[in-house]
């Protein structure tokens, strides 16, 4: 079986950033799938689950309303791992060129004084939702992303080296 394209990335080597996990053609479209790591995994603690729920709502929300990029976003959600979010974008554009898109959308998160969809009507857990932490993160990962706009590796999955045998077969670690 083969391994899926985000197991193949080196999470030991991985730091916070923007990646291409991989691209999708739809019908006739393309559709990406971004990586976008808001801490260093099994470094860092992953980000407390309420707010990551908070984050998946505000950001899904920013996304969704922004005039240039609303009609591209197909989907922004959490990672399992809680070290980030994924989002499925319309077209293939490199990382770098959604750099800006995804600055403002956790810049946004600072101004905001509740979060969208979080009832009993709109939201499956609405009780899970922790702004302050949300806040927290959101402001960490913009000034990271600000101050680290020029360097290449928060743009370059770092790809784990696999052993592969004469017949093709693969080695994993595990």
């Amino acid at each position: 079986m083969d391994l899926i394209p985000s197991f193949s990335v080196d999470h030991t080597k991985i730091i916070p950033g923007i990646f291409e996990s991989r691209v999708d053609i739809l019908g006739e479209e393309k559709v990406t799938t971004y990586d976008v790591r808001v801490t260093k995994p099994n470094t860092e603690p992953a980000v407390d689950v309420a707010a990551m729920h908070s984050l998946e709502h505000l950001i899904a929300t920013y996304l969704r309303n922004d005039e240039e990029w609303k009609n591209e976003v197909v989907y922004w959600g959490p990672m399992g791992c809680l070290t980030g979010f994924y989002l499925i974008l319309k077209g293939n554009r490199k990382p770098a060129q959604i750099h800006d898109l995804l600055l403002r959308a956790f810049k946004s998160v600072a101004g905001c004084d509740e979060v969208p969809g979080a009832t009993a009507e709109n939201c499956g857990n609405f009780r899970m939702h922790n702004l302050e932490m949300a806040k927290y993160h959101a402001a960490r990962f913009a000034a990271y992303l600000e101050a680290n706009a020029d360097n290449k590796e928060i743009f370059e999955y770092p790809r784990s080296e696999r052993l592969v045998t004469e017949d093709g077969r693969q080695f994993f670690d595990s």
